[in-house]
């Protein structure tokens, strides 16, 4: 009876208790720039965002909403999230154009409501450029004017070389930067965006405000990948980490918390922003939630798996240590 009533008010008090006020960093922070390879705001001091990446919204649309977007950054305390728009899948932007805007603008609106930052997610493997021109086009229009907003153009090019990721990263930057001078764009590597080296030796020049992204599964990628990005690093590329999880590649298996941990120990020296990936509900590692999680927040323990609770754990120690 006394270990019943234990886990009972250890459940309630996970609901009841928020670790601290939620700070609203965006309102903190005003515009974000890259100087060097750092993230500054708009006082020039560095900003390190850490947060989570929504699944596929074509997949999980029912986690696209702002009452979400709330419980992540009161509760977990995320400074940043990502919305991430399927483009080729069924459901798709191809697909479904209106439909999908219309959830990624949720979580965006959420997202600035709360004060917080959030990635626009081009979430493709292959190259859709009028399409993504069109799309990013209409971003700008709508939400440029926001320092809230990130534009991530190019989730993960898998067979494109750099020559034609550079080639159509220059057009998309050129359709944003037309409308909105200012914002951070976030720019795929190749193969997964694993091969930040290669960026290094022939990054794209002529625009202000440009990071290049760098993904990993700490299970899979270790030691060499970061080899490639410290490369990079000291070639003066500013990196951002926008997918990352414990597991293998394949997003399920085992967590390998002592590979984990040395990344995020990197990430942190080298002040580098990071996303975990998925706020999803399938049968996978790197899924966080159980399908008994509500659609819209409000989540328990119970409603977490491995992966979700280890992230929503980290988050608040980050948040709380600003206290």
């Amino acid at each position: 009876m006394k270990s019943l009533i234990l886990s009972l008010c250890i459940s309630a008090l996970f609901l009841l208790v928020p670790a601290v006020l939620p700070a609203q960093p965006a309102k903190e922070h005003g515009a974000l720039s890259v100087k060097g390879t750092k993230l500054v705001d708009q006082n020039g001091k560095v900003v390190v965002l850490r947060g989570v990446s929504y699944g596929w919204h074509n997949w999980w649309p029912r986690f696209y909403n702002q009452e979400t977007v709330k419980w992540l950054s009161n509760d977990w305390g995320c400074t940043v999230l990502r919305a991430a728009m399927g483009v080729e899948p069924k459901g798709g932007y191809l697909d479904s154009p209106d439909w999908s805007k219309e959830k990624i603008e949720s979580v965006v609106d959420g997202a600035i409501g709360n004060g917080i930052y959030v990635l626009i997610d081009w979430h493709s493997h292959g190259i859709q450029l009028e399409a993504a021109k069109k799309f990013f086009r209409e971003m700008a229009q709508k939400y440029g004017k926001y320092p809230n907003v990130i534009y991530e153009i190019f989730n993960e090019p898998v067979r494109d070389p750099w020559s034609k990721i550079k080639e159509y990263s220059v057009e998309v930057i050129k359709a944003i930067r037309e409308i909105d001078p200012h914002n951070v764009i976030l720019v795929g590597s190749p193969h997964w965006d694993q091969d930040i080296n290669l960026v290094a030796d022939d990054p794209i020049t002529g625009f202000n405000n440009i990071m290049y992204t760098l993904h990993f599964y700490a299970a899979t990628h270790g030691k060499d990948l970061r080899d490639k990005a410290d490369y990079a690093l000291s070639k003066n590329i500013p990196l951002f980490v926008s997918e990352s999880a414990g597991m293998s590649a394949s997003g399920d298996g085992p967590i390998n918390y002592d590979a984990w941990q040395a990344w995020r120990d990197w990430m942190e020296q080298r002040q580098i922003s990071w996303i975990v990936w998925s706020i999803s509900d399938k049968n996978e590692t790197c899924s966080m939630l159980y399908p008994t999680a509500s659609s819209k927040g409000n989540w328990s323990e119970k409603d977490l798996k491995e992966s979700g609770v280890k992230t929503r754990e980290l988050l608040r120690a980050k948040m709380n240590e600003k206290k």
